[in-house]
């Protein structure tokens, strides 16, 4: 029998979704300690993850707004992979500033898979309602 809704490691997309934004969150303010940064840029992981997690969470309160709610949710997710890309602007002196750097990284490649898992759950939905 065909899952009614799309799952990645085996739990729902939209709790994965909000696993994801506490993920962010966290290393948001992790990178920062770590780093001992004073600058407010070092959290841009966290400001991403907020309306992700915000949106993902109204999706389950309110499921007739999923759709719009986890399209909101996409979206931030590929702005925190193309806030991830300003790791290119570093490239000739990459690791000098190593936190946020590897913070780049993170970025782009988590919201690269991401924005990747939100497609495919929206493939998923839209097939599923031509079932």
């Amino acid at each position: 029998m065909k899952s009614k809704e799309f799952k990645v490691l085996n739990i729902s997309f939209v709790k994965f979704s909000i696993l994801y934004g506490l993920f962010l969150f966290s290393w948001g303010i992790l990178i920062s300690i770590i780093s001992n940064s004073s600058s407010i840029t070092s959290y841009i992981p966290s400001f991403i993850s907020i309306p992700i997690i915000l949106f993902s969470f109204l999706s389950l309160v309110i499921p007739q707004k999923k759709k719009l709610f986890m399209h909101i949710t996409a979206t931030f997710g590929l702005i925190c992979a193309l806030a991830g890309l300003d790791l290119l602007r570093a490239l000739p002196n990459i690791f000098d500033n190593f936190w946020a750097d590897i913070s780049k990284i993170i970025m782009f490649l988590s919201g690269s898979i991401f924005t990747y898992l939100c497609i495919q759950s929206f493939i998923f939905a839209r097939t599923k309602a031509n079932d």
